[in-house]
């Protein structure tokens, strides 16, 4: 029998899972308004009409230190959603990546008979493709956000489906005459993005390389103009030759000709824009000596990853130096140049496979096959 008004408990952990889980929230309501959503999250899946009873800001924390403090906090979350479980309170959980919370999470939910919904699948085929089977006996469903993502977690038994990313669901980017304006910028201009991340210890390993090649690059006379994708409270010293832009990234996107961009779902944002890229990451010579021998796929990029071939170039680790990061962007500042219209045709391939946007909603689909 279907659940008209079902019981819901959406769990989001962390800043990036409460902006998803507030537009699944909408999603839901929309399906179902008189369904009762509470959470596991922030303002934004407040502002969207679920009840957060356990607000994320009490919980997540950055740093390892900090981490360890609170993993009581999440023991006791832990323990106190398990006896809801058990009472019958909830007919469906959703959980929001987090995963070393969440699939304890969830473990807990079947336990009691609870239908589990994971959106936003933790990346076993990167790192660890021998837990799948603890996934497996943990959920129900997966609501997956990267193509070639259904057809692993299918091979290890899981009802696994591709609904999108929600990048697709974003405002479109302003037009390149709209945000050239906007940064004072000269439209015939050839200009180069440096995206070096949001964390600080992104932007500590990779702004000094970054800054480097893009000076190279003005002194060769290769390129006109840098812009900085900034954050509020980034730091980034001897960058005085560049433009640092703080609002949204955007607008940089959308004013470059070429990018430097660290690895992560800033390439996937470039790919939606076109912007011709080369990707870059540097890690704890230790987190690299380990990721060698547990990563199992042959790239690190999304880009690479959704297009299943290398679109674009990876410089990792001690390679990142502002010579060889100047060396391989050069070629992408010229649009005629052949490299750039080869990545060109590449971006242009995970576009057409990453597909259209409502992941939101098709998500909430799911979660109504699982309650009906």
């Amino acid at each position: 029998m279907a659940v008209t008004a079902p019981r819901i408990f959406l769990s989001a952990g962390e800043p990036s899972g409460d902006q998803h889980g507030a537009a699944v929230v909408s999603a839901l309501l929309a399906q179902f308004p008189g369904a009762e959503i509470d959470a596991f999250g922030g303002a934004r899946i407040a502002a969207a009409g679920a009840r957060v009873r356990f607000p994320m800001e009490r919980y997540t924390v950055l740093g390892f230190v900090e981490v360890l403090g609170k993993i009581p906090a999440h023991l006791r979350l832990l323990r106190t959603l398990e006896a809801e479980f058990r009472s019958g309170r909830y007919d469906l959980l959703i959980v929001i990546d987090y995963p070393g919370f969440h699939v304890r999470l969830a473990e807990a939910a079947r336990r009691h008979g609870v239908k589990v919904l994971y959106y936003i699948a933790p990346q076993l085929w990167a790192w660890h493709p021998g837990r799948a089977r603890r996934l497996a006996g943990a959920v129900d469903r997966l609501a997956v956000v990267l193509p070639f993502e259904a057809e692993f977690f299918a091979g290890h038994g899981m009802l696994a489906e591709y609904v999108g990313h929600p990048l697709l669901d974003r405002p479109p980017l302003p037009t390149r005459a709209a945000a050239r304006a906007e940064l004072g910028i000269a439209d015939g201009a050839r200009v180069l993005g440096l995206f070096p991340g949001s964390r600080t210890q992104e932007v500590a390993r990779l702004w000094t390389p970054f800054r480097g090649a893009a000076q190279r690059l003005k002194d060769e006379g290769r390129c006109d103009a840098v812009i900085v994708a900034g954050t509020a409270e980034g730091k980034y010293p001897g960058g005085e030759g560049c433009l640092i832009h703080r609002g949204a990234p955007g607008t940089v996107f959308a004013a470059a000709d070429a990018a430097l961009a660290k690895s992560g779902t800033t390439t996937l944002e470039a790919a939606l824009a076109d912007l011709p890229m080369v990707v870059a990451y540097r890690v704890n010579p230790l987190t690299s000596w380990l990721a060698r021998r547990l990563i199992t796929v042959p790239w690190i990029s999304l880009v690479n990853l959704v297009a299943g071939r290398g679109v674009v170039d990876e410089v990792l680790q001690h390679d990142v130096t502002p010579e060889t990061l100047a060396a391989r962007v050069a070629p992408l500042l010229d649009a005629g140049d052949p490299r750039t219209l080869a990545q060109r045709e590449g971006l242009k391939l995970v576009r057409e496979r990453l597909g259209g946007g409502g992941a939101a909603q098709r998500v909430a689909g799911v979660a109504a096959e699982l309650l009906g």
